[in-house]
């Protein structure tokens, strides 16, 4: 591409960029924190200051305190739609660009639509709304975020199903912690500021247990932490240029961990505000005609969580894999190699073929890193 044309698209990304919607994201690690309170406390905020605000969508949960706030807050009407014989209803997205207020509140952002709607999830639907040009106020809990899904179910025990991507609170404008103590959140469970009183008891005895708490807490202000970070890195001036970091996961067609593998490496991409690839190396003995059915689907699935978490998938052929992750490393100038533990298979691969001796020798004369992930 000519400089000319490289000038020409950087002022069009400008251009759109000043035209998107601001994002903003409360964050918190658990139901009943405040989210949904906060963002209608800001509604009025903005109100009162002459901003034209609108609800696009507001779940309450059927708590008072956050119910009492809806008044005096104009609501753009819901769209009722029939699925399985019953009416149920979701964000109207055409309504919101319609109306176009300067600000909309959307609630739920890890929310799966009804089949039928436009977008499968509601965070897609937000950045469709920001591209219209309308700023968004949303919230999300911490266990929805995709990256984290592992560590979640060994806090929880539970495999939380609606998530979003990583990329989609990396594209927030803000991201705020909603903060409680555990003893503050369990205080409030007690008082039937969350649930119903017949659900109190089972919720106290199982995810609302002050360990797991505290667990989750952790990763709620550990990612809003990182978010700063990221934004202090993309805007704050710096006197010294430094060497971006560039992430490859490498994983294979039989390795379990693979997803987590992918995960903790989006996670570290995500830290650092890198650019990171998967890595799949297809030997002679795993080619088209080879490789089972279970582990074609396994490599689709896994190249498809890579993809929405923001990585760019590599395929390539070779018998020997250290050779082929070396070279694909140098080629992409990535300064960290991210590889399972020895008993995952890739790493059996390397080891069972004296080649692991081979890779660390010619990463010696690299500045690249490799992290063994557990």
């Amino acid at each position: 591409m000519a400089e000319n044309e490289q000038r020409a698209d950087h002022f069009l990304e400008l251009i759109r960029k000043s035209k998107r919607g601001k994002f903003k994201v409360y964050i918190g690690m658990s139901a009943g924190v405040g989210k949904t309170y906060r963002m209608l406390q800001e509604a009025h905020a903005l109100l009162k200051n002459g901003i034209d605000v609108k609800l696009g969508y507001i779940e309450t949960h059927n708590r008072k305190e956050t119910y009492d706030l809806l008044e005096g807050l104009p609501v753009i009407p819901r769209r009722n739609i029939f699925y399985k014989g019953k009416e149920l209803d979701e964000m109207d997205l055409q309504g919101v660009i319609n109306n176009h207020p300067e600000v909309v509140i959307v609630d739920e952002l890890a929310h799966s639509n009804i089949q039928g709607s436009k977008n499968g999830k509601r965070w897609q639907d937000v950045m469709e709304i920001l591209d219209a040009g309308i700023s968004v106020i949303s919230a999300v809990n911490i266990q929805h975020i995709e990256s984290l899904n592992e560590e979640i179910q060994q806090i929880t025990g539970i495999e939380v199903s609606e998530r979003i991507p990583d990329r989609v609170l990396q594209v927030a404008d803000e991201v705020v912690n909603i903060d409680l103590t555990a003893d503050e959140l369990i205080a409030r469970m007690k008082e039937g500021k969350i649930y119903d009183k017949a659900k109190i008891e089972t919720a106290l005895k199982n995810f609302f247990q002050v360990e797991r708490i505290l667990q989750l807490r952790e990763l709620a202000l550990r990612e809003v932490t990182s978010q700063v970070e990221r934004k202090i890195e993309n805007e704050v001036p710096r006197n010294i240029a430094l060497r971006p970091e560039r992430f490859l996961a490498c994983i294979s067609s039989k390795d379990e961990t693979a997803k987590m593998i992918i995960r903790k490496t989006a996670r570290l991409a995500a830290y650092y505000n890198s650019k990171w690839f998967v890595l799949y190396v297809q030997t002679p003995h795993e080619n088209t005609e080879n490789i089972n059915l279970a582990d074609q689907r396994h490599l689709i699935n896994n190249f498809k969580t890579a993809t929405e978490l923001g990585a760019e998938v590599i395929e390539a052929k070779g018998s020997n894999v250290s050779e082929v992750i070396v070279e694909t490393a140098r080629q992409r100038e990535i300064t960290t190699i991210c590889i399972g533990k020895p008993h995952f298979n890739l790493f059996k691969s390397i080891l069972s073929n004296n080649l692991f001796d081979q890779l660390l020798i010619k990463l010696t004369d690299t500045e690249i890193d490799i992290i063994i992930l557990a």
